[in-house]
C-alpha cells in the first residue's frame, strides 16, 4: 500500500507542472470546473456511483448548477456513465445491498424525495412521499427497507417539548397550529384582533403562519441567507422496499442524523441532540443514540460532557462501534479524533491523540482489523490507515495533495484528488497491489495548453518559535529579471487551511497569476492542520500574533524571490480573512491596494448580526457587557482602528450574508466615506456568505474581476498589461 501511494507522490510532483502551454487562465474557465465526490462503491466492488456537479448556461445570464450521478467501472474497462439526466440536483447514491437498485435523493413537488433507480433497466422513480421531504437514505442489511430523515417543523411534531416555554408569560401551543389545520378547521376558529384574548391569539398565530410577521423567540435564529424563527427537529423513518407504509421511529422534540444499521439489523444507531435541553443551548455537545428498527428502545448508547460525538459505523462484524469525538475545553478549536467502544458502549477509546490532527472522515478496512481516514495536516489532506493492532496511524498519500473524498468497498479503494496541476479527479486502487487508476478526466483536456504558475512551498519561523508555512505561486510567464506585483491571499475561518490542494481557491489564485500577480499564502497560528496548539494560538488575539505570522511569510517570500515587487503589494480575503485585511491595512501602510470580503470589523456587534457569533464568546472568553471582554472585542476589532486605514480598499459583501452580517461592512464602508478615504462597496443580490465557493456563476466571475479590475487600477506590471499571447477567439467561453 506505501509502495502505491509513493508511486502518486511521483505522479503528484515531477507532473506537477506538465502543462507549459501558453494559454492562460481566464475567468469563464470557472464553468469548467467539476467535482465528484459522494462516493459509494457497489456491494461487489465492481463499480463507482458518483455526484458530479458542474455549472451551467441556458442564456446569456442565466447560470445554474447540475448534479448527476454517474457510474464508473473500477476495472477501467469502459468510461464513466450519466445515469441521471436534465436540470436535476441529484445527490446521496446509496447501493442496495444486492447491487441491483441505487438510492438517492431528488426534489420532487418542491421537497427532496428519496428515489430508486433500477440498474437492470427502467427509469428512476420517487419512493417516498414524505410531507416534509427525505433524505439520508441508508438501506437495512436484508435490502427490505431504507431508512430515511425528514426535517419535520416545531408545530408539526405536536405535544410540549421537555425545556421551558421559550415564550415569556405563554405556555406550548395555547394558539391554533394553523399550518396542521385544513380549511375547514380554520373557519370553525374564530380570529379577530377584536375579540377575546382567545380569539386575538387565533388571529396572531394566523397572521405568524403567513411570516406576517415572523415572530422570534430562539437563540440561533438566523440560518445562512434568512431567518429560521421555528426550529425544526430531523426525525427518521422507515420505508419498506420495494413498497409498503411509510413508518415513523422518532417523535422527540430531538434532531436525529447519521444513522447507521447494525450489521445483523437488528440496532439502528445514530447521533442525537438531548431532549431535556433546546439545540440552540447545547452545540457543544452531541450523544449516540439507539433505537430498533420497530422504534421501540429509543435511549442514550454514549455521551461524553462536552464533547460532539458523529459518524457512527458498526465494525464488519458488528462487535465494535467507531465515531469521531471532537472534545476540548469551550466551544472553539475542539479536537477532532477517531474513538472506539464496543457494541454496548464500554471500552471506549481515542485513537488517534497522538496524531494531533483533526480527522475529517473514516471507513473501515473489510476484515474489521483497521480503520483508513483523512485528516488536514499542513496545507494538504493525506489518507492514513489505523491498524487496531499497532494504534499508530500509518500516512498513505504524498505531499501537494488533497483526498477530497473517498470510499472503500473490500480491497477496493476510490477516492477524490486535488493537486495544483489538476483540480478535482476521481482514481481507484485495489490495496494489495502498485496500479493507480485514473477515472475520470473532468479536467485533463480543457487544462492541456493552459499555462500555470508554479507553486513552491516554504517555512519561516517567528521570534516565539512558531514555524509558519506558506507558499508562493509565480507570475504565469514569469521572466527572470523582471519585478511583478504581489497578491497577499488570507484564508479565513480563522480554523481553516490552505495549501497546493486547495481546490476552492485552484481557479482563483491561477486566475490572479495569468494577470501577471504573484501570489503569497500561508497558514497563520490558529489554522487547522498542525495541532491542537496552533490552532489555540490565536485565542484572545485575533490581530497582532496571526498578522505577524502573515506579514512574517512575505517578508520572507520577498527575501527569497527577487521578481516580488515590494512597491507593488496587494492583499485580499474573505470571512476571517476580510477582518484580517482591514486589521492590516489599519496597521500597516505597505499595501498599494486591498480587498476585505464578507469580513467582521467590530467584534461587539457580531454578537448580535451573524449566526457564527459564536466565535465571540469562543475566541475572547464572554460577552461585550462585561467590561474585561468588552476591553479585549475593541482591541481586536480593526473599526478601532478605521482612521489608520489609508490604503485604497474595495470592500465586498452579499446581501442575504446572515453569517457575518452585512452591517459589519456598512460600518466600515460608511466610517471610511466619513474619513474621505479611497474606498468601494460592492454588495451582491440573491448571495450569502458561501458567494465565492457555490454562488451563482456569474456573480463568481463577476466577484474575481472586480477584485483584479480594483487592484489593475494601483498596479504597474513590467510591460504595459497583461505578459500575455493574444487569445484565441475560442478560448475561455461564453462569460
Amino acid at each position: 500500500m506505501t509502495r502505491l501511494i509513493l508511486w502518486l507522490l511521483v505522479f503528484g510532483s515531477t507532473a506537477l507542472w506538465a502543462q507549459n502551454g501558453t494559454l492562460p487562465i481566464v475567468a469563464s474557465d470557472l464553468m469548467r470546473l467539476a467535482t465528484a465526490n459522494q462516493l459509494s462503491i457497489s456491494p461487489d466492488g465492481q463499480q463507482l456511483a458518483y455526484v458530479l456537479t458542474r455549472r451551467a448556461l441556458r442564456n446569456d445570464d442565466d447560470y445554474y448548477y447540475t448534479r448527476h450521478l454517474f457510474l464508473a467501472r473500477l476495472d477501467g474497462q469502459q468510461p464513466p456513465a450519466q445515469i441521471t439526466h436534465g436540470d436535476r440536483s441529484d445527490s446521496q447514491p446509496a447501493w442496495s445491498p444486492d447491487g441491483r437498485h441505487l438510492a438517492f435523493v431528488r426534489a420532487h413537488e418542491g421537497k427532496p424525495q428519496i428515489w430508486i433507480l433500477p440498474l437492470d433497466g427502467g427509469e428512476a422513480y420517487p419512493l417516498t412521499k414524505a410531507r416534509y421531504g427525505a433524505s439520508q437514505p441508508r438501506w437495512s442489511p436484508d435490502g427490505q427497507a431504507i431508512l430515511f430523515a425528514s426535517s419535520m417543523p416545531r408545530h408539526a411534531l405536536g405535544g410540549s417539548p421537555a425545556w421551558p416555554p421559550d415564550r415569556p408569560g405563554r405556555n406550548h401551543q395555547d394558539e391554533p397550529a394553523w399550518l396542521l389545520l385544513d380549511a375547514e378547521q380554520q373557519q370553525s376558529i374564530e380570529a379577530s384582533p377584536d375579540g377575546s384574548i382567545e380569539a386575538l391569539r387565533a388571529w396572531l398565530a394566523r397572521n405568524n403562519s403567513k411570516d406576517n410577521p415572523r415572530v422570534i423567540n430562539r437563540l440561533q435564529f438566523q440560518a445562512e441567507q434568512d431567518l429560521q424563527p421555528e426550529e425544526a427537529f430531523n426525525q427518521l423513518f422507515i420505508q419498506p422496499f420495494p413498497s409498503g407504509e411509510t413508518r415513523r421511529l422518532t417523535h422527540s422534540f430531538q434532531n436525529f442524523n447519521q444513522h447507521t444499521w447494525s450489521p445483523d439489523g437488528k440496532t439502528i444507531l445514530c447521533t442525537a441532540t438531548q431532549p431535556d435541553v433546546h439545540p440552540d443551548y447545547q452545540y457543544q455537545e452531541l450523544a449516540l443514540w439507539s433505537i430498533a428498527p420497530d422504534g421501540s428502545g429509543l435511549q442514550e448508547w454514549l455521551r461524553l460532557p462536552g464533547c460532539v460525538l458523529s459518524n457512527p459505523q458498526f465494525s464488519p462484524d458488528g462487535r465494535q462501534i467507531a465515531f469521531i469525538a471532537s472534545c476540548g475545553e469551550g466551544s472553539i478549536a475542539r479536537q477532532s479524533n477517531i474513538a472506539l467502544a464496543a457494541a454496548d458502549g464500554s471500552s471506549f477509546r481515542l485513537l488517534t491523540v497522538t496524531l494531533d490532527r483533526d480527522v475529517n472522515a473514516f471507513h473501515w478496512a473489510s476484515d474489521g482489523q483497521a480503520l483508513y481516514f483523512t485528516a488536514s495536516s499542513e496545507g494538504g489532506i493525506p489518507l492514513y490507515r489505523l491498524a487496531l493492532s499497532s494504534g499508530q496511524p500509518e500516512r498513505l498519500s504524498g505531499e501537494n495533495q488533497g483526498v477530497m473524498d473517498f470510499a472503500l468497498q473490500g480491497k477496493r479503494l476510490a477516492y477524490a484528488l486535488s493537486h495544483p496541476t489538476s483540480p478535482w479527479e476521481l482514481y481507484t486502487q485495489n490495496l494489495d497491489a502498485p496500479q493507480v487508476r485514473q477515472l475520470t478526466n473532468l479536467h485533463g483536456d480543457w487544462l492541456r495548453g493552459k499555462r500555470l504558475g508554479k507553486m513552491h512551498e516554504h517555512w519561516v519561523e517567528r521570534p516565539d518559535g512558531t514555524r509558519i508555512q506558506y507558499w508562493v505561486i509565480e507570475p504565469a510567464g514569469l521572466q527572470q529579471g523582471l519585478s511583478y506585483p504581489t497578491i497577499l491571499n488570507i484564508h479565513g475561518g480563522p480554523t481553516a487551511m490552505w495549501g497546493p490542494a486547495s481546490y476552492s481557491m485552484w481557479h482563483e489564485f491561477q486566475l490572479q497569476s495569468s494577470w501577471g500577480y504573484g501570489l503569497v499564502f500561508c497558514n497563520p497560528r490558529g489554522s487547522s492542520g498542525y495541532g491542537d496548539a496552533f490552532k489555540k494560538a490565536n485565542i484572545n488575539d485575533w490581530g497582532h500574533g496571526p498578522a505577524g505570522d502573515i506579514l512574517a511569510a512575505l517578508e520572507d517570500a520577498q527575501q527569497r524571490y527577487s521578481w516580488i515587487d515590494g512597491e507593488q503589494l496587494f492583499a485580499t480575503g474573505g470571512s476571517y480573512a476580510g477582518y484580517m485585511v482591514a486589521w492590516l491595512v489599519a496597521h500597516d501602510q505597505r499595501f498599494k491596494a486591498a480587498n476585505c470580503q464578507r469580513g467582521v470589523y467590530e467584534l461587539s456587534t457580531f454578537l448580535g448580526e451573524g449566526n457564527a457569533w459564536r466565535l465571540v464568546p469562543g475566541y475572547f472568553g464572554g460577552y461585550p457587557w462585561q467590561p474585561e471582554v468588552k476591553a479585549r472585542l475593541d482591541a481586536n476589532s480593526p473599526l478601532t482602528f478605521v482612521e489608520n486605514i489609508h490604503t485604497p480598499l474595495l470592500i465586498m459583501h452579499s446581501d442575504e450574508d446572515l453569517r457575518t452580517g452585512v452591517i459589519q461592512s456598512e460600518m466600515l464602508y460608511k466610517s471610511l466615506k466619513l474619513l474621505n478615504r479611497p474606498v468601494e462597496y460592492v454588495r451582491y443580490p440573491k448571495e450569502g456568505h458561501e458567494l465565492s465557493r457555490s454562488g451563482n456563476p456569474l456573480r463568481m466571475m463577476d466577484r474575481l474581476m472586480r477584485i483584479i479590475e480594483f487592484f489593475e487600477r494601483y498596479a504597474v506590471h513590467p510591460e504595459p498589461g497583461r505578459v500575455l499571447p493574444p487569445r484565441s477567439p475560442q478560448e475561455g467561453g461564453r462569460g
